[in-house]
């Protein structure tokens, strides 16, 4: 796997994606174009957290970027109260993020996923509902806010996994979103933990590895999806 990081320009803003592909596929390196992942740290700003899925996944053969969407708003962590207020802004770096990746020479820009946490779980969810480039979300603890609804132009399908005992996001979340996506006649997958709370680990972080990688790889690599 070979790390590195790049940057690209949204809103005046320099904007930095932390880069993971596969041995084979550096950024100099030409060859097969690889489906690619966009990685949406949470609220805390944890993009040093995302590269060991990041990594795990470019070891898998996709090339994987984590978005520091934050840049847009310079922002280390975000509080609830600002969360409205820079919403629409970090859709727009990650529709801009979706551009730049798209351009990669090691990318196939018909296979492009999101995968979120938490906030970026949001961000990611928002994000594919209103981009038709993106071909499949997996979305760890996080949901589809209601007033979406007025700009959602399509949805495409999704890998929901949540706690049952979540704190932060309540599960009721999960549960709305798998209503939309049920609603819309979109494939979805959802795995609620019991008795686990806000963020994974163990056996639970494990289970949830393992199928956002067979999804993405059903929905992303194979390019089976179908949105609507």
């Amino acid at each position: 796997m070979v790390q590195s990081q790049t940057s690209f320009e949204s809103g005046g803003k320099l904007i930095r994606l932390d880069c993971f592909l596969p041995e084979a596929q550096g950024p100099n390196s030409p060859g097969q174009r690889l489906p690619a992942i966009i990685g949406l740290y949470g609220s805390g700003g944890d993009h040093e957290g995302m590269s060991g899925p990041a990594g795990q996944l470019a070891e898998t053969g996709f090339a994987v970027y984590v978005l520091h969407y934050f840049d847009r708003t310079g922002l280390v962590e975000v509080e609830k109260s600002a969360l409205l207020r820079h919403f629409p802004v970090w859709m727009k770096t990650l529709w801009d993020a979706v551009s730049f990746v798209a351009q990669q020479p090691q990318v196939d820009p018909a296979r492009i996923g999101l995968l979120g946490f938490s906030l970026g779980a949001y961000l990611a969810v928002c994000g594919a509902a209103i981009d038709p480039r993106v071909k499949a979300v997996v979305e760890f603890f996080g949901g589809f806010p209601k007033e979406m609804k007025l700009f959602m132009r399509r949805l495409c399908p999704m890998l929901i996994l949540h706690g049952e005992n979540d704190p932060v996001i309540p599960v009721s979340e999960a549960y709305h979103l798998k209503e939309v996506l049920e609603r819309k006649g979109i494939a979805y997958e959802i795995r609620i933990y019991p008795g686990v709370g806000h963020g994974f680990e163990g056996a639970v972080w494990d289970d949830a590895r393992a199928r956002s990688l067979a999804f993405l790889r059903k929905y992303v690599a194979s390019s089976n999806g179908s949105s609507a």
